[in-house]
């Protein structure tokens, strides 16, 4: 059995909004929507790298900062007619705390190498 790991309160990402977290050089987005559903993504844009937990969060989307891509929170796409994605985490909520999957953490390169094909 994996042990997933604890990142933070779900009440310390504000709603529409992100908290980043580092796993080694990677920054992690945890976003969390109107709704309550979290999303964790690479907190960067496949266009430029602009930071995505800096962008507007909108239903399961987020806008990024520098040149407004839309990027679905549930698969790290951008939004047509853009192209190009960025790494998504598995992460989900138990008794209010927000986990991530080591796993995926772990796989960062082989993820980063799916993403693009």
């Amino acid at each position: 059995m994996t042990q997933w790991l604890e990142v933070c309160d779900l009440t310390e990402i504000p709603k529409l909004g992100a908290r980043v977290v580092k796993h080694g050089d990677i920054a992690i987005a945890v976003f969390r929507n109107a709704d309550d559903e979290v999303f964790a993504l690479e907190d960067r844009c496949p266009h430029k790298g602009g930071p995505l937990s800096q962008g507007i969060v909108f239903g399961t989307s987020v806008a990024c900062p520098l040149h407004n891509w839309t990027i679905d929170l549930a698969t790290g796409r951008a939004t047509a007619p853009d192209e190009g994605c960025t790494n998504r985490f598995a992460v989900r909520v138990e008794g209010g705390r927000v986990l991530l999957d080591p796993r995926a953490l772990d796989a960062i390169p082989e993820v980063a190498a799916a993403c693009h094909a």
